[in-house]
Parts: structure tokens; sequence; C-alpha cells
């Protein structure tokens, strides 16, 4: 039954869930299995928010994940418990960093080693990897599972880890002191400290650790780090999510912008409005739970927002090519090469000079970015006539390019970035990409670019931030409650990536909001 786009069906709810996007959507399915009634607002003519799968060029049959575009953070418990039909594929290789005409491949054991000893000439780096990322995978094992649990505080955190120099490492310094200490190769500092980096805009050193919360995010998915393939696309993940919600008697409701929360006591009430016919409507619910930004929630209810403005720091390309290009490093498949992320102009000096860059107001000049083709691992995003003929799906994540890059100008400074960045690929290839580019029916070729203002346009991510603000670390403060969800106002709570454990597709602030709602 596909959404409605009229007013409700009820004049109030048990709960009232504000943005279809996943976590809204994994909120609304499990209070509505819990037996509760959920109504879903959303402002789109859709579901999904920024997970979701589209087809972009006119007249080619290929589903991209516009925007998210890989799952780690989901935890298999949600997927378990709403029945979803959706399942993630590995990746046969973590990634590629070129340099020079070698470069460095992680893959299997023996393919890892050997790459290594050829870049570095000797064992002590891969050694160093290996204990390294050990290291990380016991603090996965053991943080990980915490997420969909009541919120550990500080010291019990620290206790559940009992690592001293894991937790030294990730919570209390710097995480380019251990990047510094641990690696020699600059080229392997760059590739482990971009985990720290990913829509986070942080020197290696910053003392506010914001690079360490984006880089213990990235290290501790499904306890093993593994970043995966979703299935037939984002898109597949939401479709599922709102199918459990709607079978389980959730009602969603699309082009619906909630306007304002209204909350005092144990009720409240939520206006909102028809972009259909115009007309302003209420409803009322004993909870309104929020997969919005904390902004857009101080919007909503009046309340004073917090004082510095979230901005984002992504460049998002999403592209079509016809067939893969060739590398200069002859020793490597270009299938291994895209199939894990491409890691390009991201040593660690170069992150550094990129950071310095932008930090000064300028575009970097040599923008780093990572790469990856979602269709090698699944074609089933590709139409038949696409896959038969060799065409790839290609998506293109650059860091270090903060919004207020793009204030003056965003479509000129788009342009520009778009040209450096795709400059900064071609030094590695054996022909250029856009010989590779596939054409829409227009003739115009397959690329996309995506700039932080643009997603706050289409999207409404505050300062174009993917996670809302910046992450935090998954245990309790001062102002947290007991699910990392809760506000001031009673009976409102943000279950979107802005709350405690969010940020990334995982679905997590969906699940503690509800279980915060049921009194788990």
């Amino acid at each position: 039954m596909p959404p409605r786009t009229a007013r409700t069906a009820r004049a109030a709810y048990d709960a009232v869930i504000v943005g279809g996007g996943h976590n809204g959507l994994v909120a609304a399915a499990y209070l509505a299995r819990a037996g509760r009634s959920v109504l879903v607002l959303e402002r789109l003519g859709h579901t999904g928010g920024a997970a979701v799968s589209t087809r972009p060029f006119t007249g080619v049959d290929a589903r991209l994940s516009r925007y998210s575009y890989l799952v780690s953070l989901l935890p298999a418990k949600i997927v378990r418990d709403l029945g979803l039909t959706f399942s993630v594929a590995p990746r046969s290789v973590s990634s590629y960093t070129p340099l020079g005409d070698g470069g460095l491949l992680v893959a299997d054991e023996a393919r890892t080693r050997e790459s290594f000893a050829e870049l570095t000439g000797g064992e002590e780096e891969f050694k160093s990897w290996q204990r390294f990322y050990g290291m990380t995978r016991r603090v996965a094992e053991r943080v990980f599972p915490t997420l969909t649990e009541p919120l550990p505080d500080r010291a019990g955190l620290r206790r559940r880890i009992d690592d001293e120099a894991a937790w030294r490492m990730l919570f209390e310094e710097p995480v380019g002191v251990a990047v510094e200490r641990e690696f020699r190769h600059d080229l392997v500092r760059g590739v482990v400290l971009t985990d720290a980096l990913i829509g986070t805009f942080a020197d290696a050193h910053d003392p506010g650790l914001r690079q360490n919360r984006c880089f213990l995010y990235h290290v501790i998915g499904g306890s093993t780090g593994d970043w995966n393939v979703p299935v037939g696309g984002m898109g597949a993940l939401t479709d599922a999510l709102a199918d459990a919600a709607r079978a389980a008697g959730a009602e969603i409701v699309t082009g619906c912008e909630a306007t304002r929360i209204d909350s005092e006591g144990a009720r409240a009430e939520v206006g909102y409005r028809d972009a259909r016919t115009g007309a302003e409507h209420t409803v009322g619910a004993a909870h309104v739970l929020v997969n919005a930004s904390p902004q857009a929630l101080a919007e909503l209810t009046g309340d004073a927002a917090d004082q510095k403005a979230p901005e984002g720091a992504q460049f998002k390309v999403n592209m079509v090519l016809r067939r893969l290009p060739r590398l200069r490093d002859g020793s490597v498949d270009p299938r291994d090469a895209f199939a894990g992320t491409f890691h390009v102009a991201e040593g660690y000096e170069q992150l550094a000079t990129a950071y310095r860059e932008a930090d000064a107001g300028r575009l970097p000049t040599a923008p780093p970015s990572e790469i990856y083709c979602h269709s090698l691992t699944d074609p089933s995003v590709l139409g038949p006539a696409l896959a038969a003929s060799g065409h790839h799906t290609l998506t293109l994540f650059g860091l270090h390019t903060p919004a207020r890059l793009f204030t003056a100008d965003n479509a000129a400074a788009r342009a520009e970035l778009l040209a450096a960045t795709l400059a900064q690929l071609d030094a590695h290839l054996g022909e250029p990409i856009a010989d590779c580019l596939a054409a829409d029916a227009d003739g115009r070729p397959c690329v996309e670019a995506k700039t932080p203002l643009d997603l706050e346009a289409e999207l409404r991510l505050p300062g174009g931030h993917i996670f809302h603000r910046d992450l935090s670390f998954p245990h309790a403060t001062d102002a947290t409650g007991r699910w990392g969800v809760e506000t001031a106002r009673p009976g409102v709570l943000l279950c979107g990536a802005g709350a405690v454990r969010g940020g990334g597709v995982s679905g997590v602030p969906g699940h503690n909001a509800a279980m915060a709602v049921l009194g788990r």
C-alpha cells in the first residue's frame, strides 16, 4: 500500500514521528510492533531521507545510492527484530591507495602482506598494521554491542574495553599521536587517518577529539569495523523498513512537513502542513520522536539551539561509467582497485595540507577523496542492458571541503572542486575518467556533485553536516539520559543522527528512542 498524502486518519497517536528517514522508520516499526499507534510525518514525497536509491541520470537504468552508500553500523539485531528483507555483501578488497606507478592494496592477508613489502621494503609496517587493527577489532567487539543498550557511563565503558592503551588512544589523546607512533610510512598513515575524517573537518591533532569520535564509529561497526555494500542500493533498506512499519500498523504520510511541536506535561501536539493542499493540520501525541537534526528540533519547539552551528565538510560525486578506467599501476586489476575504497590524495601530509588550506578559506589544491564501485559487488543496481555492456557505478566522497567554502558562489565552487578532484583521480589512471563516463539520454555525461550546501537544501542537513552535528562518544555524560535520545521536554525524543550514538546508517537512534518510549 503506498504512503498516504493527505491528512491523518486519527486525531491523536501514541507516537508521532517527525521525519521518515531510516531512523524514524526503525522507531516506527518497533513501536507499531509493540502495539502502539504510530504516525510518521515526512516532508518529502517519499521516505528514506539520505538513505535512498535513485536514477539521477535521464534514461540511464542505474539505481544509485545518491547520498549514504555503505553500511557498517546497522546492528544485525535490528534486521532480525523487524524481520527485514535486506542484506549486505562484503567487498572483496578493503582498499587500494595508488602512489606513482604502484600503491598499497589491502585485501586478504597474503596480498596485503606482499603489497606492504613492495611499498615499504620490509615487514615492520605490515606487522604494525596487524597490531593496530587487532586492537581496534577488540575494541569493536566490546563497544558495538553497547550501542543498542542503555548508555554506559564513561567508567563503565572503560572497564568494558579493558585495554588502557586503546582507551588512551581513542578517548583521551588525539588519534594523530597513535598514527604517528605506530606507523612510519606517510601513505599508510594517511589511509589509517581517513576513518577519522569522514564528514568531520578536523586535524589529526585536534584537541577537541572530533576526529577520534569519527574514527571510533568507523572501526567498530558490526563488531568488526567492516564496511559492506547494501544489496539493491541504500533504498532497499529504507523500503524494507517502511514495509515493516506499515505491516505492523504504522501510518506513513508523505508530503507533510511538521511546523511546530507544542508539549506540556504528558501530551504533545504537532502542527504540520500538507504540501499538496497547503492546509495546516494538528495531531496529538503521547510521544514525539524527531528524526531530524537538533537544530530542527529547536526550531520546532521554539527552544534555543546550540550556539555553534553545524558545518558539513564533504563532497559527494555520483557517476555511471561505460567501463572501468585503466590504472597507471599495471600490477592491480581495476576490478580490485575500485571494489574497495580507492584513496586519492590521502597521504598523511596531503590530508594535513588540505585541512590547512580549507581552514584558511581556500579549496584544497589537491582535494582528498575516496571512491568505490557499488556494481562490482552488487550488479543488481544496474539494469540488464547496462550490466551486460560493462557499465558500472562510481561513488566519490571528498574530504576537507567545509560548507564555508561554498557560501559565496556554490555553483562556481562546486564546478571548480569537481574539476580538481577528478584531476587528482586522473593522475593515477591510464586514461581520463571523462573518457569512461556514460552519457544520459540527452548526451550529457553521467556525473553529479553535491556540496554541503546542496545537501542542506535537499535534505535539510544543517550546514550540510551528514551527522547533524559533531559525533559524540558512546557513553553517558551529565547532559544525556538513559538512552541518549532524551531532550529537555518530557515526551519529546531525538531519534536522528544528532542523538548520542547517532551518525551513519545504523538505525541505532531509532531503536533507542523506541526503547525509551517503551520504558525498556
